[in-house]
């Protein structure tokens, strides 16, 4: 059995299903790629998988570590590039959440940027991180 199972609805339209739980994520085509744009692009998913592991692998570091990091976010800019069309920058806006000393923040730092998607991705695509400690 696969772990991940994709349809495709036409109109640039597919369901994607996780099979352990059953979620469904539909994507769409961007409106500059043919598409209506109405729900997420499969590069959407690319950027948001990079931010999502980064959020992950810091919260199993923060729990290994004793440390409160809930409430944290990620924002992202995907940039597009042409010849090829492809994902050629993502900038990276993690706010981290907890009262963390130094030695704290660059374990953080440190897991973000070890993330098992950041660590697939082609190194010709421009990854630009920056780190907001907020002391809440």
């Amino acid at each position: 059995m696969s772990d991940i199972k994709i349809v495709y609805n036409g109109d640039l339209r597919t369901q994607i299903t996780h099979s352990q739980s059953g979620d469904v994520i539909i994507t769409d085509a961007p409106i500059d790629n043919n598409g209506k744009g109405e729900a997420f692009s499969p590069t959407d998913l690319f950027a948001s998988s990079l931010g999502s592991c980064m959020l992950t692998i810091m919260g199993i570091t923060a729990q290994t570590h004793g440390l409160n990091i809930d409430g944290s976010t990620v924002n992202i800019n995907k940039i597009m590039g042409t010849n090829p069309r492809r994902v050629s920058a993502i900038d990276i806006i993690i706010n981290i959440n907890g009262k963390l000393n130094e030695k704290d923040k660059k374990i953080l730092q440190k897991a973000a940027e070890h993330c098992p998607v950041s660590k697939s991705i082609h190194p010709d695509l421009d990854e630009k991180i920056t780190f907001n400690f907020l002391d809440k």
